[in-house]
């Protein structure tokens, strides 16, 4: 069966839903608070989280969003528990990224149905993205594990663009998925014209807008700038000729503000990974993370090499 965390700092609130949850024949973690909850998943990666809101040290969002802006544990499904059932904590819980959201005081009975049903949606997940047909989730976790086995030193490009959501809201999905189409392809074809079809690189796509090379070191940076420029074709195609002439278009940013944003361009972390050194998948995910948060802080299409 599954293998679930639930993090509460509520001890009967924990051993009631380990007992609820163990007689369904799941494997079951306790995390007492969200720090215990994060150090848990980085030692072994559960199929769904439960979390408490209200927590000491770290509240359950916080943990949900730690958990979701991990390219490597994002696709973990969460569900929040919470005393709170307005309809601006409920919201809250979703922007953090929680799946799912259920009140305190709740029926057993639905919570272990809610449970089974994201479960399902972890059993239905290929090993395939439906948008690029790269690999994904489970396949790009195989190919890391087996590089790291092998021992010897490999790079991990990590690759999103630059003001995506405002340019999905102004252009629409169905642009959008074009574009994200367009990206995988310009990635696969990247790796194969720097390295070689039969090369080695693998070529994954986490979700979104996220996508994975991994590739030996002196080929990394060479397979992210052919990818930045293979993606501005791409990029045209889409927008039009007038558009990618201008470079901007006009569009709302997070905070509901019409302004100007560039054209969406690749950004970047390289990750040059030691096996030596490694600790995990999730604690590489967070290292990842934060080099590609910082990649776009110098600006967009930014590339950032750094080694782990």
């Amino acid at each position: 069966m599954s293998y679930l965390l639930f993090a509460d700092d509520n001890e009967d609130m924990r051993l009631m839903l380990r007992d609820l949850f163990r007689s369904s024949g799941h494997e079951v973690c306790l995390a007492e608070d969200g720090l215990a909850a994060l150090a848990s998943i980085r030692e072994r990666e559960p199929d769904l989280v439960i979390l408490d809101h209200s927590m000491p040290g770290m509240s359950g969002f916080e943990v949900c969003r730690n958990v979701k802006r991990n390219p490597f544990t994002s696709r973990i499904q969460v569900l929040m528990l919470t005393a709170q059932s307005e309809v601006e904590s409920k919201i809250e819980g979703f922007a953090a990224g929680a799946d799912d959201y259920l009140a305190k005081p709740f029926d057993p009975r639905e919570l272990r149905a809610r449970v089974s049903a994201l479960l399902r949606l972890v059993e239905r997940e290929g090993d395939r993205n439906p948008t690029s047909g790269l690999p994904g989730g489970h396949a790009i976790e195989k190919e890391i594990a087996q590089r790291v086995a092998k021992g010897d030193p490999f790079a991990v490009c990590y690759l999103d663009l630059d003001n995506f959501k405002a340019f999905a809201d102004t252009f629409g999905f169905a642009t959008a998925d074009i574009v994200i189409r367009g990206l995988g392809a310009a990635i696969r074809d990247s790796a194969y014209a720097v390295v070689g079809e039969g090369g080695g690189d693998f070529v994954g796509h986490i979700g979104g807008d996220d996508f994975i090379v991994v590739t030996a070191q002196p080929h990394a940076e060479a397979v992210v700038h052919e990818c930045a420029r293979r993606f501005r074709d791409v990029i045209a195609r889409a927008v039009g000729g007038e558009a990618a002439e201008s470079g901007h278009f006009t569009g709302v940013d997070r905070d509901g503000h019409i302004k100007r944003f560039p054209l969406a361009h690749v950004s970047a972390a390289v990750m040059f990974v030691c096996p030596q050194n490694w600790v995990s998948l999730a604690h590489f995910g967070m290292q990842a993370a934060d080099t590609k948060r910082r990649a776009k802080q110098q600006g967009a299409g930014s590339i950032l090499i750094e080694s782990v």
